[in-house]
């Protein structure tokens, strides 16, 4: 199936490892330039060689630190030049809390992390897609926004923002051929969910395989997903053939979430 993105220019948020540096060989594979964005420029240039030569896809680097605005005043000057057809919005998931544990302080610092920054980079690029009559925002979130993870109290409120956030935008611009998405995911293989399974195991002093096992009995799919599938999801949602697809949540999780 030909997406009809050869030559689409994408950017990528947290493009370094992990969902963001899979959406972005994704795009490339499917012929986009793409500007991936992080703190580590250098493990963003290295996934070149992860992108196949027949494709006609790029992947360059620009630097990017949503905990400073003026990083990414930096990112959208670099950007609009050319302008961007495709967003994908990526940020870091803030550290475990308790709700009862947030702070005013606690929450306006993560929030100028995980949303402000996203919304900003968004509205800047949002004139060019609308001028050209096409564009794609696609925000990763996680199954947190439809089902409370425990102990993640601060990636369940602020996530949730850019949930409403996205579905009013949608509404607003897709009479100019410009589509909004969130894609939910679950537990997809990477160094964050590493990192959660090893938190877990030390609180309940058991190891890190007995969490991941548990973890994987409460999947139908019997298994983490891995980050190329959300990277082929990313890319379908960004492409021609997704242009009805607009102010939806997207769910990848192997079945995890048991609402409907």
């Amino acid at each position: 199936m030909k997406l009809g993105i050869e030559g689409k220019r994408a950017l990528v948020l947290g493009a370094s490892k992990g969902l963001g540096a899979a959406v972005a060989i994704a795009l490339a594979n499917e012929g986009a330039a793409v500007i991936g964005a992080s703190r580590s420029t250098e493990a963003i240039a290295a996934l070149g060689s992860r992108i196949d030569p027949a494709a006609g896809g790029s992947i360059r680097a620009e630097r990017l630190d949503l905990t400073d605005p003026a990083s990414v005043d930096a990112l959208i000057n670099a950007c609009q030049a050319g302008g961007i057809d495709i967003l994908v919005n990526n940020s870091g998931g803030p550290p475990p809390a308790e709700a009862k544990d947030l702070t005013p302080d606690l929450l306006a610092k993560q929030f100028a992390i995980m949303v402000t920054p996203l919304v900003t980079i968004s509205n800047a690029l949002l004139p060019g897609m609308i001028d050209r009559g096409w564009g794609r925002i696609v925000t990763l979130t996680s199954s947190g926004v439809e089902a409370p993870l425990p102990r993640l109290a601060l990636s369940n409120a602020l996530r949730q923002s850019l949930v409403g956030w996205s579905k009013t935008l949608a509404s607003e611009v897709a009479p100019h051929g410009v589509t909004v998405n969130v894609v939910v995911q679950g537990r997809i293989q990477t160094d964050r969910v590493d990192e959660l399974d090893a938190a877990t195991a030390k609180r309940l002093g058991q190891s890190v395989e007995a969490v991941k096992a548990q973890s994987i009995a409460a999947i139908p799919a019997g298994r983490y997903g891995r980050a190329e599938e959300l990277g082929d999801l990313v890319a379908f949602l960004a492409s021609d053939r997704a242009s009805y697809i607009t102010g939806s949540l997207i769910r990848i999780d192997g079945g995890l979430l048991k609402s409907i």
